[in-house]
């Protein structure tokens, strides 16, 4: 009898296991979505990035040449992903009741902007990048990866860069380059508004792009447009980070829709 007892306890056990990526814990939605953007699940397959689609522990996240995404987590931070970039939501443990846990990306390549919620008002958020891993308290930020090294860009908040080489802090208004992990992060200076831009360009949507929900590319949008060109000056550079505060805020705006359980129509 306790061998059956036994036997019936390991296919239970065998099944708990075969069904662990199923149950996968979600960390998030995708509110916005540009072709093509992809997900990889923990022990899944790749799927295409639809909105509404969830964002779930330990998944891969990848954008074409032409795709980009936007990630609302649990605690209200945004993740904005730009063309050309892949990452890992590696870790997000979150507890609403006391709004405490923390939160880990890792960015192989390619642009990410980070827009804080309740986890970063605690300095528990790092961003972890081949040539370094950031600290965050704040706050708002940009960070690149490519070839030649990394940025970490402070648009408001507290950064703390650290590698191989040493450690740098960053506050607002204020960047650092990264150019491997073994060379000390470069001196913090102020971010340059040609930057500004070219970050607010590659973190948009594109001509006729609507991130995934139809009649979005139609909105009055004239409002949030600066006289053109912005000038090197501390009041072109404020008109740009209210571009980019607004943009991430219309973006994550709750859009009432039926409630579906069944993932398949979510990521296909």
């Amino acid at each position: 009898m306790a061998g059956k007892y036994k036997a019936v306890a390991l296919a239970f056990a065998a099944v708990l296991i075969g069904a662990a990526p199923a149950m996968a814990q979600q960390v998030g939605t995708a509110t916005a979505v540009n072709p093509s953007s992809e997900g990889t699940r923990p022990g899944g397959s790749t799927t295409t990035l639809t909105v509404g689609a969830r964002v779930l522990h330990k998944e891969r996240i990848h954008t074409s040449p032409t795709g980009s995404v936007q990630l609302l987590f649990l605690d209200k931070s945004t993740l904005s992903i730009a063309p050309n970039t892949s990452l890992v939501i590696d870790e997000f443990v979150y507890d609403p009741a006391s709004g405490s846990g923390h939160m880990l990306t890792k960015l192989a390549q390619g642009t990410l902007q980070y827009v804080g919620g309740q986890l970063s008002h605690q300095g528990a958020v790092t961003i972890q990048m081949p040539v370094a891993v950031i600290g965050i308290r704040g706050g708002i930020g940009i960070f690149s990866q490519g070839p030649n090294g990394a940025q970490a860009i402070n648009l408001n908040g507290k950064q703390i860069i650290q590698n191989g080489g040493g450690t740098v802090n960053t506050i607002t208004g204020f960047m650092s380059i990264i150019p491997n992990w073994n060379t000390p992060p470069g001196p913090p200076f102020r971010i340059p508004p040609d930057l500004i831009i070219h970050n607010i360009n590659i973190l948009s949507s594109k001509f006729n792009q609507d991130g995934g929900v139809p009649g979005l590319n139609n909105l009055n949008t004239a409002g949030l447009q600066p006289p053109w060109p912005w000038l090197p000056t501390n009041t072109g550079e404020n008109d740009a980070l209210q571009i980019i505060i607004q943009s991430t805020q219309r973006g994550t705006q709750p859009t009432p829709r039926p409630v579906n359980t069944d993932s398949s129509i979510r990521l296909r």
